[in-house]
């Protein structure tokens, strides 16, 4: 069973049928999808170092442009604990530059929660909250985070958060995936936001 099903539980049935079908995920099985992100904004100019910094690491970037295209792959793998991990791989095609924002997710059943590591190697933590929107959308919000150092993970303040919204739907018409990603922090306001469409591909 895939970890966004065993998540949301009876409330997956609830998912447009065509993300039923993107989050279905197996072992060996991956998903594919290219498109373009009509938008991508990063944050303040000051910010600049630590998205720079953030690029070695596969999480954040300090780019901003519109109409790039971009590619995602999910795959699901199981791992030595027993636990199902799903791989994000997201990479985004400027002119000049190709950059990734990549994860490993995993759940915890008992929180409720899916245990988001952020970056390759991964740079922060974020427990993350699914449900469905009403019509048929993946809502995901982020919750507790953590700064990781080597062996350590450092629970993050408040004020030193950064508030995840995503908003993930199908478009009946345009026959293609929606996708809204807004990363801000109240003190800096927006770290990066990006938004557009893509379609799955096989393979």
């Amino acid at each position: 069973m895939t970890i966004y099903k065993e998540l949301l539980g009876a409330e997956f049935k609830n998912l447009h049928p065509k993300l039923q079908e993107r989050y279905m995920l197996s072992v060996g099985q991956p998903f594919q999808g290219t498109g373009t992100m009509s938008k991508i904004e990063t944050g303040p100019a000051w910010l600049k170092p630590f998205l720079t910094y953030a690029v070695r690491r596969k999480f954040l970037f300090p780019e901003s442009d519109k109409d790039v295209p971009f590619t995602i792959k999910n795959s699901c793998r199981l791992m030595e604990s027993g636990e199902t991990e799903v791989y994000w791989e997201r990479s985004f095609f400027f002119e000049e530059v190709t950059r990734h924002f990549n994860a490993f997710m995993t759940i915890d059943a008992e929180r409720g929660v899916v245990k988001d590591y952020l970056g390759e190697p991964s740079l922060f933590y974020s427990d993350l909250n699914l449900s469905v929107s009403h019509d048929g959308g993946l809502r995901i919000r982020s919750g507790s985070q953590r700064f990781i150092a080597g062996k350590f993970e450092i629970k993050l303040p408040s004020l030193f958060k950064g508030e995840v919204a995503v908003e993930e739907g199908y478009d009946e018409v345009s026959r293609c995936y929606t996708i809204k990603v807004d990363i801000h922090n109240k003190f800096i306001g927006r770290m990066m936001t990006y938004e557009g469409t893509f379609t799955a591909q096989s393979g």
